[in-house]
């Protein structure tokens, strides 16, 4: 009897660049609360701060980032990725690159931000990677869009993925949550953690969409996931009848300075 080995973390890692389009036409952002509660924990403005942005996809952070005045510069690992950014953001530099070996000169930052992207990095590397680019007093900013599990609704969809994957959703949400220094075992950084709660609303195909465009969806197969998401749809109508989706997510932030 032969059995399915699950997607390697390098294979869902990759997985974002064949779904670069469809993740930047239908992934969130982040409220401008969040951009203030960032400031506020790292005890300096964006404007006119040098932000080394990592992993950053297709650009979603980067560009709030480059609105609020920063000298922003964005590291990428994923061709199909950076690709879609340089189209978003023509005028932001963009390069190769990972968080496990930035490809940035030493203390060149005021902040390393991390939107959605520091669970793809190993913290033996990454942690001391963004020590080395921070300047002294320098701040490392992650954050994290996820699901308000309190709403009935999202908590009945997120149970609905759980089963699909096996994951238990909930207790996940709550083990990165309840425990910041998860965010770095080896204790060298010490994280204020925030939380900030914001929602959008969008057709329930932009909906489906950005459930889609997530990794463990597009590393299953096609026919599956499509169907997943069919029935998905017909759940969502029955909350939804007018066919617009009310998202609600709760931000979390960690940010840690250097001393």
């Amino acid at each position: 009897m032969t059995t399915t080995q699950p997607p390697s973390h390098a294979a869902r890692a990759r997985s974002f660049d064949d779904a670069a389009a469809q993740y930047a036409a239908n992934r969130p952002s982040y409220p401008p609360a969040l951009l203030d509660a960032v400031e506020e924990l790292a005890g300096r403005p964006l404007a006119g701060a040098r932000v080394v942005d990592v992993g950053a996809g297709t650009g979603i952070a980067t560009a709030l980032l480059h609105a609020r005045g920063a000298d922003v510069l964005a590291v990428e690992p994923g061709a199909g990725m950076a690709a879609e950014f340089r189209r978003s953001l023509p005028d932001v530099p963009v390069v190769r690159g990972s968080g496990d070996a930035l490809p940035v000169a030493d203390g060149h930052a005021d902040l390393v931000t991390y939107a959605q992207a520091w669970h793809w990095t190993d913290t033996a590397r990454s942690v001391p990677e963004a020590l080395r680019v921070l300047r002294p007093g320098g701040a490392l900013a992650l954050w994290w869009n996820t699901d308000a599990l309190d709403i009935e609704w999202i908590a009945e969809a997120a149970d609905r993925s759980g089963r699909f994957f096996g994951v238990d959703i909930a207790a996940e949400k709550r083990k990165a949550g309840d425990r910041p220094e998860r965010a770095d075992p080896s204790g060298r950084l010490s994280f204020a953690r925030r939380e900030v709660r914001w929602s959008r609303r969008v057709p329930v195909d932009t909906h489906l969409a950005n459930i889609g465009s997530h990794s463990a969806f597009l590393v299953t197969a096609e026919e599956r996931s499509r169907a997943f998401l069919e029935e998905e749809r017909s759940h969502l109508l029955k909350v939804f009848p007018d066919g617009v989706v009310e998202e609600t997510y709760d931000v979390l932030l960690l940010v840690a300075t250097k001393t």
